[in-house]
């Protein structure tokens, strides 16, 4: 029997998504994440060399090596540049990019069918038009979420009758997009419909406040891989079918994980708001005060604890302190203390942000918690030390009833017998929300950047010999 082009085609593609599947699965845990991006990456490799040799590829080749030249060469050049605290910023921009690429495709294939190029069946086209929708509310989705994490725009943006004008421009897109479907696709519909789509991926996104921006980047890292998913399938692509929907599943559920590790719904974190504006973060009335520690006396305290766990958070990787807080770790080790570290699930800006940063460092994995594995260990706790972290150690998600936060499950800093918070200043963390555990008695404030608080900390451990 005589292979045909196609059949190789089709098996570089299959190959290629099997590939996609186990880069994904590889990249769950730290010890094989490094891994599992080379198996991704050599999958795409594999797919854009094949769709040189498509069938349905008979041109245009010089505009599409452009295109990658283009493409690669700025992605390698921003990825060797970028800071890990900007890591968050960065991931947002590729995932909408990923978005933006498949409302593309939806906007090209609906305007060959428009002027009667091609022909598509129903399936084809309700696919169309729903990665359309998707992948064009995920680029403009992401791109606020960027400017937000980079700090060119305010954290929250809200104004009166938001949600109503929110689920008027939905309820405006679904109508075009039924329209395009019934009627079929026509130029005077798919402007409008694309605009709109986009506009709601702007509104969707402006009122979210800080706190739950990795949630967000979650979503619409699904939201991607869906629109790729249905896009796909319009291409009659298996590869990107596969792949599509394998991160559409697996950032869905994670997605649902991270909204349930701050127990609150999803529909709670898209359309109820969190934490304060910008107007009146700090308008919060706590009762008691902050009381600050030197680093000398916290070294000493350190360095005779026969327990300490550390609770990362932002700060510490704004400061890019985690290899001194190795260093750190190491010494109170030496000296016989037991040390762990405490993760929570939205701990930083993006899922797995303090993980990074620790495995960076070489903290073994040993020694890293997760939240359901520590708390338990807080009140049998000499020293816990917060680096930079805030609403994830609020005792207000369990005192304050009124608080934004409230219900959420933390780590137990406070329970600690001493808690030392390393923080550059008295400000409110991202959210905006006034951090009890600050004014608590058993806690006092280390200030200063969080690199040069632990080097000072290591000297002064060292000087006790």
């Amino acid at each position: 029997m005589n292979a045909t082009p196609g059949f190789f085609i089709q098996a570089a593609y299959f190959a290629a998504a099997v590939m996609f599947i186990y880069g994904l699965k590889a990249m769950s845990s730290p010890v094989t994440a490094r891994r599992g991006i080379l198996w991704a990456g050599v999958a795409m490799l594999v797919a854009i060399v094949v769709t040189f040799f498509h069938p349905q590829v008979t041109g245009n080749y010089l505009l599409m090596l452009i295109a990658i030249a283009i493409g690669s060469g700025a992605t390698w050049w921003t990825a060797r540049r970028v800071a890990m605290t900007d890591m968050p910023q960065m991931i947002a921009v590729y995932n909408g990019m990923g978005g933006g690429a498949a409302a593309a495709i939806a906007a090209v294939e609906l305007s060959k069918s428009a002027a009667g190029v091609i022909d598509m069946d129903l399936t084809t086209l309700v696919l169309a038009v729903l990665g359309g929708i998707i992948g064009a509310v995920a680029f403009t989705g992401s791109m606020i979420a960027f400017a937000k994490l980079q700090g060119w725009m305010r954290r929250t943006w809200r104004f009166n009758h938001q949600q109503t004008v929110n689920l008027a421009v939905f309820v405006l897109v679904l109508l075009l997009g039924t329209v395009l479907v019934a009627s079929g696709a026509s130029v005077a519909v798919l402007i409008p419909f694309f605009i709109l789509a986009l506009a709601a991926g702007v509104l969707m996104t402006i009122p979210i406040g800080g706190a739950d921006m990795p949630v967000v980047i979650s979503l619409y890292n699904a939201l991607t891989g869906l629109a790729v998913g249905f896009e796909g399938y319009v291409l009659q692509n298996p590869a990107m079918m596969i792949a599509g929907i394998v991160v559409g599943a697996a950032g869905s559920l994670l997605t649902l994980l991270m909204a349930r590790a701050m127990n609150r719904s999803l529909g709670n974190v898209l359309f109820a708001g969190f934490g304060k504006t910008d107007e009146d973060a700090t308008s919060d009335d706590v009762a008691g005060e902050m009381k600050s520690i030197d680093a000398t006396d916290a070294a000493i305290q350190l360095a005779y604890a026969e327990s300490v766990i550390i609770v990362p958070g932002y700060g510490m990787a704004v400061a890019q302190a985690q290899h001194k807080v190795w260093e750190l770790t190491e010494l109170l080790t030496e000296r016989g203390t037991k040390v762990s570290f405490a993760i929570h699930p939205v701990a930083g800006r993006m899922p797995g942000h303090m993980n990074v940063l620790l495995a960076e460092a070489g903290v073994p994995y040993d020694m890293i918690f997760d939240l359901e594995d520590i708390n338990a260990q807080f009140p049998n706790t000499d020293v816990a030390v917060v680096i930079g972290a805030n609403d994830v150690v609020n005792p207000a998600a369990r005192k304050d009833t009124s608080s934004p936060i409230y219900g959420m499950p933390i780590l137990d800093a406070d329970q600690a017998r001493n808690c030392i918070v390393v923080k550059r200043g008295q400000g409110t963390g991202f959210s905006g929300i006034e951090n009890l555990l600050f004014f608590e008695d058993n806690t006092r404030m280390l200030y200063g950047d969080a690199q040069k608080v632990a080097q000072q900390l290591v000297s002064g451990i060292k000087s006790l010999g």
